[in-house]
């Protein structure tokens, strides 16, 4: 057996075997078409109306754009910042109690209030109703949840409510 004869006995193989494989290529170029036809697609939409020039000055408006909000965030960190400062030292905790400071009177028109900050710094208020003579304030100031003056059972319910009471920077 030569190789004419091999060639001539599988002649019939060879062709088949060359028809699966273009038919094989041609499903291949098929969907390689199609791929190629939604890329073109995607790309129309994102250059539509944009020149090189111009999708270039966009590009760099971007950028300046996220360099802008970068520093807008800087300033933004240092005033918040700025802001818990100071509510440190502002009244964040607060107290009342009302009661009736002359009890045949009726009605619970005197009342206390406390107010603290972060660190149980601040003031009482006493406000005491008299219907006949009018109403009476007093202040006392509060240093680390304490007065140096005595306190009424109704300002000491006041102060305690608001030492209590939740910071809410915390």
């Amino acid at each position: 057996m030569n190789i004419s004869e091999i060639i001539n006995n599988n002649v019939d193989y060879m062709i088949l075997g060359l028809a699966g494989l273009s038919l094989l290529l041609l499903i291949f170029i098929i969907v390689l078409s199609i791929k190629q036809r939604k890329l073109n697609k995607k790309y129309k939409k994102f250059m539509t109306g944009a020149t090189g020039e111009n999708l270039e000055g966009q590009v760099i408006a971007r950028f300046a754009d996220i360099d802008k909000l970068k520093i807008d965030s800087t300033q933004i960190n240092e005033e918040m910042m700025k802001v818990k400062e100071n509510l440190q030292i502002t009244y964040q905790k607060v107290g009342v109690v009302k009661y009736d400071a002359f009890k045949e009177m009726g009605g619970k028109l005197s009342f206390v209030l406390a107010l603290l900050d972060k660190n149980n710094n601040g003031i009482l208020l006493n406000s005491v109703h008299s219907s006949r003579e009018g109403c009476y304030t007093y202040l006392k100031e509060i240093i680390k949840g304490e007065s140096f003056l005595e306190l009424s059972e109704d300002e000491k319910k006041a102060l305690n409510q608001a030492i209590r009471s939740s910071n809410f920077m915390e």
